[in-house]
């Protein structure tokens, strides 16, 4: 769902990585681009309001308006938006090189089942 509403306030390079066998911090990360602060504070708030209306209350954020990277606790999900600048000098991908990235296909078939 997170990455869906990335997506949908026009999300770039949207990434799942399941990180059950490679740290205890959350069972997925959910990587985003956006193109400037003001996406990432526009994604952050639909992604905040779409966990919500699920009944999923966000345990703590990183990150403030006009911020380069925004972090979304959940608990077992955690989200991260960044600029694309950001994003590249960070590159999580890499840092947590060792995490599976997850098939979005896959998992939304789970889902509907």
């Amino acid at each position: 769902m997170a990455a869906d509403t990335a997506e949908s306030k026009k999300g770039e390079r949207v990434v799942i990585l399941d990180m059950r066998d490679v740290t205890l911090i959350a069972d997925y990360f959910v990587i985003v681009s956006a193109m400037n602060v003001i996406q990432v504070e526009s994604m952050a708030e639909a992604i905040d309001d779409a966990m919500a209306a699920r009944g999923v209350q966000r345990l703590n954020r990183v990150g403030g308006q006009r911020s380069h990277w925004v972090l979304l606790d959940y608990g077992a999900l955690v989200v991260h938006i960044f600029t694309e600048e950001e994003r590249n000098y960070y590159n999580l991908e890499r840092l947590w090189g060792d995490a599976q990235v997850v098939d979005r296909a896959t998992l939304k078939s789970r889902e509907n089942a």
